[in-house]
């Protein structure tokens, strides 16, 4: 995962820190997972808590979810477990939550609660730790300010940064469709002289140029796009040259919200794929599921939301290529 450098010298400093790390404010009634390494942020993860009368199998079979996804991202990380709302609901699930980690041998270094402002300490219970709570101020923190210079936005919660994928007004409209018959039609030439390729890889370039400058993309620029994408080879050579930076994330969401349904697969698929590779699991979750709505046989798009419901990463993908020796009879070609 990529995180904004964000300097924790306080638990209201970590608190406030979270919505920055997983992008968003956590409701109540949810868990969110930190995993540290070497005194750094490797994994951050939020879920939702079973309902207070749900069996406790449940929240087990929860925890060992978190335990396996987190020991992915690192074997040996520190983990604070921070939980949202009510103590009555969230202080037994947050313990069970601790024993299954703890039994797993990832050590728990903090249990914490935020409710109403305050931060309560499940694991304190010396004068700094005050049953009432540490009341906290977020926007009093450094880390604030921190979050914003490195560009890290915090929504005010999951469905705001769901929303960000929401299809956009325009890509049911009539000007949208008849801007896919231009783009198709216009096509078919390119299809006859073998050109789509190398024509598709000018129009990608452009439009994200033309993005990144601020100016935003007509109707027949964006169903060109999606028309092309729609081609096997044009969607291969977009995913290897797909760069995971906020550009190209915010290029590749304008596109998947504008496209047409029938073609939002690769668009999303796209965005899925920089999202991943960013270290945007919700964002990546989100297309990959947007694209298999539309395409369930959609084969990447699958491949990358199982990617990230197990908590494997770009990096841990590289490094299993990396340890895999070629059979010595077997003729490599680079």
């Amino acid at each position: 995962m990529s995180f904004p450098k964000l300097r924790i010298r306080t638990d209201a400093d970590l608190v406030t820190a979270v919505p920055y790390l997983i992008g968003f404010r956590p409701d109540d009634g949810s868990v969110v997972v930190l995993a540290f390494a070497d005194n750094r942020a490797v994994f951050a993860a939020r879920t939702d808590l079973p309902g207070p009368d749900t069996c406790g199998d449940v929240l087990l079979d929860l925890s060992g979810e978190l335990v396996d996804v987190t020991r992915q991202a690192h074997p040996n990380a520190e983990i604070v477990l921070v939980g949202y709302g009510a103590a009555d609901h969230v202080d037994p699930a947050l313990r069970a939550v601790a024993d299954v980690f703890t039994t797993s041998r990832l050590a728990v270094r903090q249990l914490l609660r935020v409710a109403d402002r305050r931060i309560f300490h499940l694991d304190c219970d010396h004068r700094g730790c005050p049953p009432e709570g540490t009341p906290f101020a977020p926007t009093s923190s450094p880390v604030v300010a921190e979050a914003t210079l490195a560009g890290a936005v915090a929504l005010p919660n999951r469905a705001a940064k769901a929303a960000l994928l929401a299809p956009a007004d325009t890509a049911s409209s009539e000007a949208m469709r008849q801007a896919v018959t231009r783009a198709t039609a216009r096509l078919q030439p390119l299809i006859h002289d073998d050109a789509v390729d190398e024509t598709a890889a000018t129009a990608i370039a452009d439009a994200v140029s033309q993005h990144v400058t601020g100016t935003s993309l007509g109707d027949d620029e964006v169903a060109w796009l999606v028309v092309l994408l729609a081609r096997p080879s044009v969607s291969d050579l977009a995913i290897d040259h797909a760069e995971p930076d906020n550009q190209h994330l915010a290029f590749w969401t304008e596109i998947t919200r504008r496209a047409p349904e029938p073609l939002v697969p690769a668009p999303a698929t796209l965005l899925a794929v920089t999202a991943w590779q960013f270290g945007d699991g919700m964002i990546a979750a989100l297309a990959a599921e947007r694209a298999l709505h539309v395409d369930p046989s959609c084969g990447l798009a699958e491949v990358i939301l199982e990617a990230v419901r197990a908590g494997i990463s770009p990096a841990d993908v590289e490094r299993a290529f990396a340890d895999t020796d070629p059979p010595a009879d077997v003729e490599t070609r680079g």
